[in-house]
């Protein structure tokens, strides 16, 4: 059992980018926090050079809620976002203006974030005690490793192993807990979970991402790293991908501020959470742009019914779980 988990862990890390972040994991489905997943939970807007129109999906929808919306047929699709639709015109004057779809991301992430949080809160905390000790939390996702040997909890595949995910938890743990009293109340326990939401995490999710990427722990990010967390060759002789080339080209130019040909500290900052962006705004104005055919700066429900598979997927999208919670679906 114990070599099948370490099997696991080295498939899992070597199919998940570290900063789009994975649900997989080694650890069983049925804990409570899932210690491979990394945050923020998005999948990169663009996978491969190439858009990811999941992104939208998710942004639009939720990240649990996308999943639904793949196994209903188009035309069951495009009359729920008619439903979604109506709900995000919040003055009901037949057009969605960029600000009432930003309102409609930003209130889905929200309701991401709080579902989760009370999922994991209720595991974690059947009696609904006002806080969770770290003692309790630590046996229920890393109690596994009781298990297994020394070497087999250190060993490592892409710089990641059960030991170095449990002490960056540990870490995580600490900074959320405001009053230092080793337990966290839910509101701490949801900076634990997401920190990437947390303004007091900010430096948490920056150390996280350096980890992640620095491979070779010389404190700064190569090249060859940036562009190892979104693609790798199967083989020596491989030529790479066109967008490869930009995204080195991007690297160069655009990421790397001193041109020392690494990305330090605050360069990686700037990349992973330049100042003043409003994830929303931006996803609102992506979606925007995709579906105003008549270029008037808003959507009327035609347009983003006739562009139904940029908001919801193409053999359906989800709003999955939300739309059955509400009769008028």
């Amino acid at each position: 059992m114990a070599r099948n988990r370490i099997q696991m862990l080295l498939l899992v890390v070597a199919l998940t980018a570290a900063i789009s972040g994975g649900s997989a994991s080694s650890i069983p489905e049925d804990l409570p926090h899932n210690p491979l997943e990394h945050d923020p939970l998005h999948p990169k807007h663009f996978d491969g050079g190439e858009h990811n129109a999941q992104f939208d999906h998710e942004a639009f929808l939720g990240p649990d809620e996308s999943k639904k919306f793949d196994s209903l047929t188009p035309e069951e699709s495009r009359r729920r976002l008619g439903v979604i639709v109506d709900r995000i015109d919040e003055n009901k004057d037949g057009s969605i203006t960029l600000a009432e779809l930003k309102n409609w991301i930003a209130y889905t992430q929200r309701r991401y974030i709080e579902e989760d949080v009370g999922r994991v809160w209720k595991q974690q905390n059947p009696d609904n005690n006002d806080t969770i000790s770290w003692d309790s939390y630590m046996q229920a996702v890393y109690g596994f490793m009781d298990d297994l040997s020394p070497d087999e909890n250190e060993q490592e595949e892409n710089g990641v192993s059960y030991k170095s995910l449990l002490k960056r938890d540990r870490y995580r743990w600490s900074v959320a807990d405001q009053d230092l009293d080793d337990n966290l109340n839910k509101d701490e326990f949801t900076a634990f979970l997401h920190p990437e939401d947390h303004p007091s995490m900010k430096g948490v999710v920056l150390r996280e991402t350096i980890t992640d990427l620095d491979k070779d722990h010389d404190g700064k990010i190569s090249v060859d790293e940036y562009i190892g967390d979104m693609y790798r060759s199967t083989g020596a002789e491989d030529e790479e991908p066109e967008w490869v080339a930009n995204e080195r080209e991007a690297f160069s130019m655009h990421r790397d501020l001193d041109q020392d040909g690494y990305l330090n500290e605050e360069e990686v900052k700037q990349w992973i959470a330049p100042h003043d962006f409003d994830h929303s705004e931006a996803e609102a104005k992506h979606l925007l742009f995709e579906a105003d055919e008549d270029h008037d700066d808003k959507l009327t429900k035609e347009e983003i019914l006739d562009k139904y598979d940029v908001f919801v997927g193409s053999q359906a999208t989800d709003f999955g779980e939300a739309l059955a919670r509400h009769d008028e679906f």
